[in-house]
């Protein structure tokens, strides 16, 4: 093995699927033995966090390396404007072949669409799960089938007809398990005989947290539609027993979704051994943020609590990254596009924000790694899930979050004022969320020591909204 030689790179993102929906992460629902691979080979990162948790802004930040309220894409409603610089490009300019195939979500037409790819085929928008429409280099085509096994076999395609001389990086972007959860037919009567266990936190009452969590329109027994579940619900049913009935028509549908993720990535890893590649390539698994599975009684993100915030992350690479190892030091999806040009050897540009994850994935953690990180979601009260804007800090025994209560001129932010609210969580104590003590005067020095910390974040990142 040319221990000289650029790795290929082939960075997996799935959409809204949740750290705790994988078995290496330690899923009580579910298990996935391909994505499994990934960890079991390299490692898996058990602090990886989105800094806003909500698709477009996420994918800008892993493309950018810069925050939001820096690369342009603070909402679904921005935009991306391609012709700033991104991994991709420099990548490119060094002879690596790039190609983005699956799920793109970041705006389309002139210099929004993808670009600095040698090749790719993109999902318009949100894209369907059968019989989607793809956009290949501008031209838009019918495909038929499911979604997930057609971007897989395009991905694997493009990787068939590389220049095999060359490096590559492969974009390979799943829809799935995004709402509204249609499996395949292979997978589609998966735990048809079991329940699914129910979170800890399921049932939330949401007492002496912020009204900002109490407004939120994303309740498992109050606002799923019949299009995610499929069928109207039974009569005769208890309050509590209609939300388990809608829970476990959500949960079983996302898990089908997934199941049929995992067998996809299966054939990918498949070819890159069969191809003799495994070894010289860099295989990275995540999604663009977390996702609640009934957790607080919830299903979508956006908010900072950790379902939701955490993202998935394991990466096999055997000529640098040990098997079976794991870490949990702080990595942010700002910093993903510092690692793909570390390990290439391309020079890293000073506007980019993040750091390369390179040290924590060899096991060699500076003594100067964050301990800390800054997190913002800007959609304030957007129509269909009315959840408040707020920014806060995690550190890794304690969560601080603060409902700012404005737009502030937000795409897709509804300018409805809400005062400002505080909440504080001592993760050490209390894991899974459930009681805010930002109120509870043992904790006085804690917050304002937290507080200093937040606004120096806050000003390191040049967010000065």
């Amino acid at each position: 093995m040319n221990q000289n030689k650029q790795p290929n790179i082939v960075f997996i993102m799935s959409d809204d699927h949740a750290s705790h929906a994988m078995s290496c992460y330690g899923s009580q629902i579910n298990e996935t033995p391909n994505l499994d691979r990934i960890a079991n080979n390299g490692m898996r990162l058990d602090n990886c966090f989105c800094t806003n948790s909500i698709c477009a802004p996420s994918r800008a930040a892993v493309l950018t390396g810069k925050y939001n309220h820096m690369n342009g894409v603070k909402t679904l409603g921005d935009q991306f404007d391609s012709r700033q610089t991104t991994v991709q490009r420099l990548l490119r300019e060094d002879g690596y072949q790039t190609a983005l195939i699956g799920k793109w979500h970041l705006g389309h037409g002139g210099y929004h669409d993808p670009a600095d790819f040698d090749y790719w085929n993109v999902l318009p928008g949100q894209g369907d799960y059968i019989d989607p429409e793809m956009i290949e280099m501008g031209e838009t085509k019918q495909m038929r089938g499911y979604v997930t096994d057609i971007i897989t076999d395009v991905s694997l395609d493009w990787m068939k007809n590389r220049d095999k001389e060359k490096p590559f990086m492969l974009m390979y972007h799943h829809k799935a398990p995004h709402r509204p959860w249609i499996p395949d037919e292979k997978h589609a009567h998966m735990y048809e005989d079991i329940d699914i266990p129910e979170p800890y936190s399921f049932n939330d009452d949401y007492e002496g947290k912020a009204e900002a969590v109490k407004e939120a329109t994303m309740r498992i027994d109050r606002d799923l539609l019949k299009k995610d579940v499929k069928m109207d619900p039974p009569e005769g049913l208890s309050d509590q027993e209609l939300k388990s009935w809608y829970y476990q028509r959500y949960i079983k549908d996302y898990l089908r979704c997934v199941a049929s993720i995992d067998d996809n990535v299966g054939r990918v890893l498949d070819y890159l051994e069969e191809e003799g590649i495994y070894d010289d390539t860099i295989v990275i698994y995540t999604s663009d943020q977390g996702f609640f599975l009934g957790d607080h009684g919830w299903y979508d993100k956006r908010f900072m609590y950790e379902e939701s915030l955490r993202m998935p992350f394991v990466i096999s690479y055997p000529r640098a990254i040990s098997a079976g190892t794991s870490s949990k030091d702080f990595a942010l999806n700002v910093d993903f596009a510092e690692t793909f040009l570390d390990y290439a050897g391309v020079p890293i540009p000073d506007f980019m924000q993040g750091r390369s994850l390179r040290p924590i994935l060899e096991e060699r953690t500076p003594d100067d790694w964050q301990t800390s990180m800054y997190y913002r979601y800007w959609e304030h009260l957007s129509v269909e899930h009315r959840v408040g804007a707020h920014y806060g800090l995690r550190t890794h025994r304690y969560k601080l979050i603060y409902y700012y209560g404005e737009a502030l001129g937000a795409a897709d932010a509804v300018d409805e004022y809400r005062e400002p609210e505080w909440e504080l969580y001592d993760l050490e104590k209390d894991p899974y969320e459930m009681t805010n003590v930002y109120h509870d005067p043992s904790y006085s020095d804690t917050i304002k020591d937290l507080k200093k910390e937040l606004y120096k974040k806050k000003q390191e990142v040049q967010d000065n909204e």
